[in-house]
């Protein structure tokens, strides 16, 4: 069975840089990944919240993404394959991420995204507690 080892929701955002000082400044959210484009910060545990900058975000629909983290990308392919469910992207290298990732659809038409992280600046483990 495929597991699934981490969650991070993607946003867009237009300004970046605003959008880090208020969830870092006013929030109080650790940035754990800068991308430069994007910034993933840690929310709870293993549950990451990352925004990147696009222009022409509309406010009233914004794009959401469900990343789910897992080291068997190729695993979870050939299970959501074996499912019927639509694969938008086959798994694959993404240089400007450093990352491994597939893009599939739920049945209400979210994207769901799964990757593996390959910058070891990505925590694979929480940090202890205080």
């Amino acid at each position: 069975m495929t597991t699934i080892d981490q969650q991070v929701t993607f946003l867009y955002t237009a300004d970046l840089a605003q959008t880090a000082r208020f969830y870092e400044e006013i929030i109080g959210l650790s940035l754990v990944l800068d991308q430069g484009v994007c910034k993933i910060y840690r929310v709870a545990g293993d549950a990451f919240l990352g925004f990147c900058e696009r222009a022409g975000i509309n406010r009233n629909h914004p794009d959401v993404i469900l990343t789910l983290v897992s080291a068997d990308i190729d695993g979870w392919h050939a299970h959501l394959l074996a499912h019927g469910v639509s694969i938008e992207q086959a798994p694959s290298y993404n240089a400007t991420y450093n990352i491994t990732h597939l893009f599939a659809r739920d049945p209400n038409g979210y994207t769901i995204e799964i990757q593996t992280f390959h910058d070891p600046a990505w925590p694979t483990k929480p940090p202890a507690p205080n």
